[in-house]
């Protein structure tokens, strides 16, 4: 079981390795396929990158602020460094090479962070403007973070913590009373939405166990387990 787009790496370091893991008792093969499907398509990459680097410019051009171009520079240098890993990772699985898995993963948290310091720093200018429009562009970006990534739940719920979390603070430090509520609505939705990615996980394991189960009984005999003859067959063409 593998991506069609080739073979990609396991991570190596010990904090990717958490980030990716995909739970107890879960077959080599399905954790391959797994981590492939971290690495998503490049249009898909894209509609996000475009949103918040086009979010920290809009709003860099209205506050030319040091801490507004920062995170402009941030966001421009964090994604075009995921895309040129991207496109290397997917031409290293074509040509059966290791891939920059662990880069990778590092990559999208830093992207996270960023658009949670994008978050933090619009609350705390007083431009309301500023400050709904960062808001709704990083809880735009947590749907995207939790269906693209719940092959690794770990990894999505540290995303969505990064990027979504800094609503809390930023509240607290612009000082206005009634944005206190998302001291409560913030932690619900953060951990409706991890849980989400978790069950989507468990929903997305069992289906591959079942079509790798489905796999073998296609191609061996129940009784004997020896290989039956589509499974010669198969065999056959794969060896020659």
């Amino acid at each position: 079981m593998q991506s069609e787009t080739g073979r990609y790496s396991q991570p190596r370091w010990g904090v990717t390795r958490w980030l990716a893991d995909a739970g107890p008792g879960v077959p080599d093969d399905i954790r391959q396929a797994l981590i492939g499907d971290l690495y998503g398509s490049l249009p898909v990459f894209a509609a996000g990158a475009v949103n918040t680097v086009a979010v920290s410019a809009v709003i860099a051009i209205r506050e030319p602020t040091a801490w507004f171009i920062t995170w402009v520079i941030l966001e421009l240098v964090i994604c075009l460094s995921r895309l040129a890993v991207l496109v290397a990772a997917h031409r290293a699985a074509r040509e059966r090479r290791p891939t920059p898995t662990d880069l990778h993963l590092v990559l999208a948290v830093a992207w996270s962070a960023s658009v949670g310091f994008g978050i933090l720093i619009s609350l705390a200018s007083g431009d309301w403007v500023v400050a709904m429009l960062a808001s709704l562009s990083a809880a735009a970006m947590v749907g995207g973070i939790c269906f693209r990534n719940f092959s690794a739940p770990r990894l999505a719920g540290t995303m969505i913590l990064l990027s979504l979390g800094p609503i809390v603070p930023g509240a607290a430090l612009a000082g206005e009373p009634l944005l206190f509520i998302v001291f409560l609505q913030v932690p619900l939705y953060l951990t409706a939405m991890t849980v989400a990615a978790f069950r989507l996980n468990k929903m997305l394991v069992a289906t591959m166990r079942a079509e790798r189960e489905n796999g073998h009984l296609a191609l061996h005999d129940t009784l004997t387990g020896l290989r039956n003859r589509a499974g010669f067959v198969a065999a056959l063409n794969a060896n020659l």
